[in-house]
């Protein structure tokens, strides 16, 4: 799975993301080495407590909402605890635990002096931190009665809220929540990250989330690690140590051409968008080929090369000098974009497959080479012959079809963009904010990848690259004048400024 130089560096294990079914075997290796699910329940238990308190330290009032599995199991011990610790803790029991440990950890509980309750808005108005350990990670589907009414009462008392391992109702593997979730502040999440914390809906409802692995991973090396996972969530580390190599002696010419293909009719400023972020992350050279009529809006940034196409013959003479094409900002779907597309695709070389493009391969798909997707969840749904809120409900198996169906790079953008690529573990950003939902943020995104592809990095981590850059970006953005009103372009500077706080990885004499 991690077989090369840009795969296996530098992915720190508390970074990687496993799904329902990787985790429950990862608990069951522990139990099977020794560990019993008692003393599990426990050590959750009291993680649980020591983040509450770490996060709320002057509360004395909550009220703990033990679920029937083992996610109750850990709640009956973090109420214990806390009744032990002089907190008034209030304990609502939704019925008998299914689970001989949780029947254990709950008669620990009520000989403490605890006192099963029933749910009502009454006992919500009498405390100050709730703590939702309803349900865990193996929900699919809508919430049921009665969950979904004390969900929502929970979420309608605007009180504070603390979950245990994944707010009750939020699909663990796809960040969806059918019926509803559990609004958190706070998720204590436990033995490893999962998918549907930091994707989808997963942002808005999980809060800031807190990893305790439970020693359950102490017992494995790095490459057990890598092998047990799912994917991986993008950091600094990563992106430094795969960030492209540049020689000290490096002229323009090593740093690769990028051509970006787009700009028809009254769509100019796109690809000088897209061909602006190219140049802020170290392309050498990046050109634009639009249409005649958008030439002269498209000569914007004087260092952009801006050609004006007017057929496939003005475009082919373009391909040859050129290491990666980007197809799609501001392309359009008219004739002229049409025979635009159709030859980009013919051409073999590298691309990133953007916008308009993407479009126009839903209606012709074939499997491609040396090639990034780059949808949003409405060009993804027609690239799979799926709604948005398909894409959006299923986001991690999306990504994942995508790529095997084109045999590409599949970037699906939005919040906890995913990069996923046959045979690789996929990458998770869960850096970025809401106001990066502004026009041309999508063209920046497609000529950092670009550039970072002409630079030398191979497909997949070029867009992972890509993505982590162009997200801290827009935070830093952000931080310095606000995100709401965020342009595209304000993102220039913080990209430069990224590409240059990563160390350039000087080659050595004989290297």
């Amino acid at each position: 799975m991690f077989s090369s130089r840009y795969d296996s560096v530098m992915i720190g294990t508390q970074h990687l993301l496993c799904k329902t079914d990787q985790v429950r075997s990862l608990e069951e290796g522990a139990i099977a080495g020794g560990r019993t699910a008692e003393a599990l329940m426990e050590t959750a238990g009291r993680a649980a407590f020591r983040a509450l308190r770490q996060r709320w330290p002057h509360a004395q009032f909550i009220t703990v909402y033990c679920g029937k599995g083992n996610n109750g199991g850990d709640g009956y011990v973090l109420a214990r605890i806390a009744h032990d610790s002089g907190l008034s803790v209030r304990l609502v029991s939704l019925g008998d635990p299914t689970t001989p440990e949780g029947a254990a950890a709950k008669h620990r509980a009520l000989s403490a002096g605890l006192v099963a309750e029933r749910h009502s808005n009454e006992l919500l108005n009498e405390t100050e931190v709730v703590v939702d350990a309803l349900l865990g990670i193996g929900v699919s589907g809508s919430l049921r009665e009665p969950m979904a009414s004390i969900v929502s009462d929970i979420n309608q008392s605007s009180l504070a809220c603390l979950s245990l391992d994944i707010p009750s109702g939020l699909n663990a593997d796809t960040g969806s929540a059918v019926g509803g979730a559990v609004s958190a502040e706070m998720t204590v999440t436990f033995i490893r990250n999962k998918p549907g914390l930091m994707t989808g809906k997963g942002p808005d409802y999980a809060g800031r989330v807190i990893l305790e692995g439970l020693q359950v991973l102490d017992r494995l090396d790095v490459d057990q690690s890598l092998t047990t996972a799912w994917g991986f969530c993008l950091d600094a580390s990563w992106v430094n140590q795969n960030m492209p190599l540049r020689r000290n002696s490096a002229h323009k010419g090593n740093a690769g051409h990028v051509l970006v293909v787009g700009g028809g009719p009254g769509m100019a400023g796109a690809p000088v968008l897209a061909g602006c972020a190219a140049l802020r992350v170290g392309a050498g050279r990046v050109s634009i080929a639009c249409h005649p009529d958008s030439l002269t809006a498209a000569s914007f940034c004087p260092e952009l090369m801006v050609k004006a196409v007017k057929d496939t013959e003005d475009l082919s003479r373009l391909l040859p000098d050129t290491d990666v094409v980007v197809i799609g900002p501001g392309l359009g779907q008219t004739v002229w974009a049409k025979a635009m597309y159709g030859v980009c695709l013919e051409n073999t070389g590298r691309k990133v497959i953007d916008a308009d493009a993407l479009n126009l391969l839903a209606r012709d798909p074939r499997t491609l080479a040396l090639t990034v997707l780059t949808p949003h969840p409405g060009e993804a749904g027609r690239l799979a012959a799926l709604s948005p809120k398909e894409v959006q409900a299923s986001r991690p198996e999306v990504s994942e079809t995508l790529a095997e169906k084109f045999n590409a790079t599949c970037v699906l953008k939005g919040a906890g963009t995913l990069v996923a690529r046959p045979g690789q573990p996929v990458m998770l950003c869960d850096r970025g904010h809401s106001g990066m939902a502004t026009p041309g943020m999508g063209d920046v995104l497609a000529g950092i990848i670009g550039a970072l592809m002409a630079q030398g990095a191979p497909e997949h981590v070029a867009a992972g690259a890509g993505v982590w850059c162009h997200a801290v970006a827009a935070e830093r953005a952000g931080a310095a004048a606000g995100r709401l009103g965020m342009c595209a372009s304000d993102l220039n500077p913080y990209l430069r400024e990224l590409r240059s706080e990563i160390p350039l990885r000087q080659y050595r004499h004989g290297r």
